[in-house]
């Protein structure tokens, strides 16, 4: 169980950060900062479910092939 967890948040750092250096490579952070008043809060929720999304994506995919290379 505690290997799962391991395994999952290894790949949720990773993923989350890889979605945040793809934002940041096509101009997403520079659009936000430059972005005034209340879209700036659109904009970092925007960013934000972005990079949980990766997150997420990063953790499931590497628990799916965790138990498959377990199997």
């Amino acid at each position: 169980m505690l290997s799962t967890v391991k395994v999952f948040l290894w790949w949720f750092i990773v993923g989350a950060t890889m979605a945040l250096a793809v934002i940041m490579l096509q101009g997403g952070i520079r659009e936000a900062m430059q972005t005034s008043g209340s879209v700036w809060g659109l904009k970092l929720f925007e960013l934000l479910t972005t990079v949980l999304g990766g997150g997420l994506l990063g953790g499931c995919i590497a628990l799916i092939l965790d138990r498959i290379k377990k199997s």
